[in-house]
């Protein structure tokens, strides 16, 4: 049992989008906030976020003790944080689930989904992309953290790569296109090319990173043999940003710096991505890749501050 239940608490299953979406909000509440990875038995992994006959500790001994002394207000991201957030809320906290949990928003105090997604609901509050913990004060340290890339010379163009999936058809060769295009940018600029991989960067991407010209200053991470990930340090350090299509998150982060934002082949994804895509061109916030990658007034887009003040006005928080 846990010698005492945190006052906030933030609900994930572990996975790095979901873990960074919780803590977002839970700390633009209480920068104190405490997190729990869940650790589901098989009948969770199935069932969540429905419950089930029989239903006693489907996350483990310690997690049940919580649900019996629970915290103030629990915070969850994803399916299995959902049936995590109904049952400490079964115990006394007050609720708020990130994304749609294909379940009626009834069972929590607040849902938070994307725009994008059809699910509304009185107790139910909408975003622009995703929930991240990008903003001035989060920049700021980045921008501590990797002082070197203060140096490379301006303007300082970065590319944010990601990969192929399901719902945003990028190619090979485009890419390969795509890396000559913004080298050759900086090189008749005079100012530097950085390029940073994801978990989702396919091998054929990460190799073709290093085979950029060496005359072109700037930096270019593939993976943890390059070093520490220097993400957080390009996006507080960019002159303007460049992104694949393929990730709300990634591009939702990108949006909250003050760099203008380029998107490569937003018109292969869709879905829902191509939803919150057409959302975010159509604003003006980001615009499509095009050979000028000419600088235009921007407006940070910073949602998590948006929804916090929310969920605080929304359920009475101090």
């Amino acid at each position: 049992m846990p010698p005492a239940a945190p006052s906030l608490l933030a609900v994930h299953d572990g996975r790095a989008g979901n873990a960074r979406q919780a803590l977002a909000l839970a700390r633009a509440l209480d920068p104190q906030a405490a997190e729990w990875a869940l650790q589901p038995g098989w009948l969770a992994r199935r069932l969540a976020p429905r419950r089930w006959p029989g239903l006693r500790a489907p996350f483990g001994a310690q997690f049940a003790a919580l649900c019996r002394q629970p915290p103030a207000l629990a915070i969850g991201c994803g399916r299995l944080a959902a049936l995590a957030t109904r049952l400490l809320g079964a115990g006394g906290a007050r609720t708020v689930q990130i994304l749609d949990p294909r379940l009626s928003p009834r069972h929590w105090d607040l849902l938070v989904v994307p725009a994008h997604d059809r699910v509304r609901g009185e107790n139910v509050l909408t975003l622009r992309g995703s929930l991240h913990p990008v903003d001035a004060g989060w920049l700021a340290a980045a921008r501590r953290a990797f002082p070197a890339l203060a140096a490379l010379p301006a303007p300082h163009t970065v590319l944010l790569v990601g990969g192929p999936t399901r719902h945003a058809a990028l190619d090979d060769a485009g890419f390969q296109a795509l890396l000559r295009q913004l080298a050759a940018h900086a090189r008749a600029e005079g100012g530097s090319f950085s390029v940073v991989a994801s978990r989702r960067t396919p091998p054929a991407w990460r190799a073709a990173l290093a085979m950029l010209p060496a005359d072109v200053p700037g930096l270019r991470w593939r993976d943890s043999g390059d070093g520490a990930n220097p993400y957080a340090g390009l996006l507080a350090h960019a002159d303007r940003l460049v992104c694949t299509a393929d990730s709300v998150n990634m591009l939702s982060e990108a949006a909250a710096t003050a760099a203008p934002l380029f998107v490569w082949q937003p018109d292969r994804t869709q879905g829902r991505l191509h939803a919150f895509l057409a959302d975010l061109l159509a604003s003006g916030r980001a615009r499509p890749l095009d050979a000028a990658l000419a600088a235009y007034p921007v407006t940070p887009l910073r949602e998590t501050a948006r929804i916090a003040a929310a969920v605080r006005a929304r359920l009475g928080l101090p």
